[in-house]
């Protein structure tokens, strides 16, 4: 079904508000139509890149800090947090993550991301891996986006243990999942 100019740019505005991380490859797939027109749609109807998308929301959501570790240290770029309770961060998969003979991605990437989004999310100083039951669930190709989604499941202040619970997603599909068991401080005041 043929859409009218007006109807696909509604529609194309109604997705991208519904989730401003998707793609203009995406958009056109989705809309039927090429990827220079899903642009031109965006540059009428005053719609930013994803790029500047992505920034807006990151300074729309950060109310706090990161301070495990340096944000550059993050693995992937963290697009919503709130510390010792949850947070995402985008991953997009590049010809240097891949393996060169089958473009699909290397599995420390993956985890790398995961990881350090479950160190990112816990409101210390100091927060380490103590143990971590991962399992991969698909192959990420080379051009994917990861979205992992970090949820911090439970905090064990006798132990200093923060349990944390990541699941990684492409277009919706879940692609590895992983609980990791972190040490903190003991002396945390909360």
């Amino acid at each position: 079904m043929r859409r009218s100019k007006k109807e696909r740019q509604q529609l194309l505005s109604e997705t991208i508000k519904e989730n401003p991380f998707v793609t203009d490859e995406e958009l056109a797939e989705k809309f039927s139509v090429s990827v220079q027109t899903i642009r031109l749609d965006r540059l009428e109807l005053s719609i930013p890149e994803l790029r500047e998308r992505i920034k807006s929301v990151a300074e729309k959501r950060f109310e706090n800090e990161v301070r495990s570790l340096p944000i550059e240290e993050v693995i992937g770029e963290i697009i919503d947090i709130e510390l010792d309770k949850s947070a995402i961060s985008i991953f997009d998969v590049k010809k240097e993550h891949v393996f060169s003979r089958n473009k699909i991605a290397r599995g420390h990437h993956l985890f790398a991301q995961a990881n350090s989004l479950a160190v990112a999310v816990i409101n210390d100083e100091l927060a380490l891996t103590a143990k971590a039951n991962i399992q991969f669930t698909r192959s990420v190709k080379e051009n994917e986006r990861v979205i992992a989604k970090a949820k911090v499941t439970k905090i064990d202040q006798e132990s200093g243990r923060t349990f944390v619970e990541v699941n990684s997603y492409v277009n919706n599909e879940l692609v590895f999942k992983g609980q990791f068991e972190m040490f903190r401080s003991k002396n945390k005041k909360g």
